[in-house]
């Protein structure tokens, strides 16, 4: 081990990562907003005159669902800068804002199940905006799925950016489902006209916005920092290889 590393150059080993004031900076802000989000959530926001206290899933469920539109934007962007450019890092990039972003749709389905069984009496309904919600779902763990699955790494990125591209077309679909078919689920409350949003709840809900786009922020750059180490490891397995082959 330690003769195959001597014959590596420096400049080709991992480099270190320092948790410098940028990150403890980011940290203390997801901290700060994770928990005045909470405090308004269960506290500052008034009960709901039908839904009682079952609405406050509103301040999880909706930024879940608005946080789930974002990372799939990234997923494009990261996609189509790939294919424009070839740097792996926006492959990176897209990759982990996906990973995020199943897990924030996965965050939405669920609250949102519950809220409908309170509700609506059920846990689903193949209403088109759950419907649609559940495609997207599909669609992007089956992203995931393909980049697992692919062995060669050219070909997987240039086959995930593609579908990365393809798949974001879910987004307005899901979007737009309420005002195209007849739906249970309600309209937006924040841009439909009248919503009727009391002002308390409309800043406690901006405010979990706020604090769920810090958590993926931190989420995103944690993420792709793995990613980076792994590419790393992975680099650093070959040139291992390849002078074990030379020293035969």
């Amino acid at each position: 081990m330690r003769e195959a590393l001597a014959h590596i150059p420096h400049r080709e080993l991992p480099s270190g990562r320092r948790f410098g004031l940028g990150s403890a900076a980011m940290y203390a802000l997801l901290l700060l907003s994770m928990g005045l989000a909470i405090f308004m959530t269960f506290v500052y926001a008034p009960a709901e005159r039908v839904q009682a206290e079952v609405y406050r899933l509103l301040f999880v469920h909706v930024p879940s669902a608005w946080l789930a539109f974002l990372a799939f934007g990234v997923v494009a962007l990261g996609s189509v800068m790939y294919l424009a450019r070839g740097r792996q890092r926006w492959d990176r990039l897209a990759h982990a804002s996906a990973e995020i972003g199943v897990m924030f749709t996965t965050l939405t389905l669920v609250t949102g199940a519950i809220w409908g069984r309170n509700v609506w009496g059920v846990w689903w309904q193949w209403d088109p905006r759950l419907t649609t919600t559940l495609i997207m779902w599909f669609m992007y763990t089956g992203y995931l799925s393909l980049r697992a699955y692919v062995d060669d790494p050219s070909i997987r990125r240039r086959a995930a950016s593609v579908l990365g591209i393809a798949a974001v077309v879910t987004v307005p679909i899901v979007w737009f489902s309420v005002e195209w078919w007849r739906s249970l689920h309600p309209r937006p409350s924040i841009t439909s006209p009248g919503g009727g949003m009391p002002g308390e709840m409309l800043v406690t809900l901006l405010l979990s916005v706020g604090a769920f786009t810090v958590f993926y922020l931190v989420l995103l750059r944690q993420r792709m920092t793995l990613e980076l180490a792994a590419s790393e490891v992975s680099r650093l397995r070959e040139i291992m290889q390849d002078q074990r082959e030379d020293d035969r």
